[in-house]
């Protein structure tokens, strides 16, 4: 019966074809994601003897502590020869699993990335609170680690990064950067952030923005001269505000809106797309920049959710709709109109705005 490489050959593979996961799962073979889309190798099937081998290889003591007493555990792993990566073990109908995701050192640029100019403009703050939004695998923390690496290759500051995990390295170029990982090198996200303040920093990135006392930190270090750099989870620049907003007590929502349109200094929200020649995947876009109608939009709960106004007509100051991203992108025929239909916020009016434009849709 033919055996299962170890687990380095398996993630010497995943180096190799370029992918981003390594999925090890009961039942089924060794699974790769490449461009956001698993695919079975033609290995054999994995037997719950391997991942209790594979998990028992990568644990040390306090991990193992973890995993007993939680069922589940994240912790990096890595050798001189293949690179470095983050582990997650978990437990799944009464056997062991493992994801192994690739920690890039360095970082891609904005153009080779399909960014637009509005994030360049976005690393040249020297103070306040831009957000990069999007689903789980739209590419947040890849675009959160390109801005870092920008500012880190032409301003010469402090950069203190606060992550859960690290999925990319950072040498030091102009700038210097510390990495901090939550749950090894600060016990949570609001104390972390509270103690990343007493260590001279000029920027300040944050993995995810997923609780009040994190975003009040956040808001806190933009409002005391900061620029803060951080991911939520959240599909529009809408909905970010809204969340903002919503996850604090109802009798502090006035002084939170104050605060977040006083410090809110960009939202860039993505959904990757996958390209019409089928080479790779790129993000389209939407982008709100800070102006007086959007603090105006901001401030009034009545407006709020009318923010896509904003940004429809605010092309001046960098700002975009995600469909007037995805037309512009079917336009150079980067993506196909199904592929930009599929990922529009307003399907019906796209469509109309394609036919206008006398784009072929058919």
């Amino acid at each position: 019966m033919e055996r299962l490489p170890t687990l380095d050959a398996l993630l010497g593979k995943l180096a190799e074809i370029g992918a981003s996961d390594l999925h090890l799962k009961v039942g089924s073979p060794p699974a790769y994601r490449i461009d956001g889309h698993l695919h079975f190798s033609e290995l054999p099937k994995i037997n719950p003897a391997d991942t209790e081998e594979w998990a028992q290889s990568l644990l040390d003591e306090k991990t193992q502590g973890i995993f007993a007493e939680e069922g589940e555990v994240d912790f990096g792993y890595g050798t001189a020869s293949i690179g470095r990566f983050r582990v997650n073990v978990y437990r799944q109908r009464g056997s062991i699993a493992l994801v192994v995701r690739s920690v890039v050192a360095g970082s891609k640029g904005f153009v080779e990335l399909g960014l637009p100019e509005a994030v360049g403009r976005a690393c040249k703050q020297d103070r306040g609170l831009v957000l990069v939004t999007g689903s789980s695998g739209s590419g947040k923390t890849t675009s959160l680690n390109a801005m870092v690496d920008e500012i880190n290759s032409t301003r010469r500051v402090s950069i203190v990064t606060l992550e859960d995990p690290i999925e990319m390295l950072h040498r030091d170029k102009m700038a210097i950067v510390s990495q901090r990982e939550v749950g090894v090198d600060a016990i949570n996200f609001p104390d972390g952030l509270r103690r990343v303040l007493r260590q001279d920093p000029d920027v300040i990135m944050v993995s995810e923005l997923r609780d009040p006392e994190t975003i009040e930190s956040a808001l806190y270090a933009a409002e005391t001269g900061h620029l803060v750099l951080a991911a939520m989870y959240t599909n529009d620049a809408t909905e970010t505000v809204t969340r903002l907003v919503e996850v604090f007590e109802p009798h502090r929502h006035h002084q939170m809106r104050l605060r977040i349109g006083r410090n809110l200094k960009t939202v860039i929200s993505q959904r990757l797309i996958a390209t019409a020649d089928d080479a790779g995947r790129l993000p389209a876009v939407e982008v709100l920049t800070h102006t007086d109608r959007t603090f105006d939009y901001i401030l009034d709960p009545e407006r709020t959710h009318k923010m896509e106004e904003v940004m429809t007509e605010g092309a001046y100051y960098g700002m975009k709709t995600f469909d007037q991203s995805l037309l512009a992108m079917f336009r150079d025929g980067t993506i196909t109109f199904e592929e930009a239909l599929n990922h529009a916020s307003h399907p019906t009016d796209f469509r109309m705005s394609a036919q206008k434009t006398g784009l072929r849709t058919a």
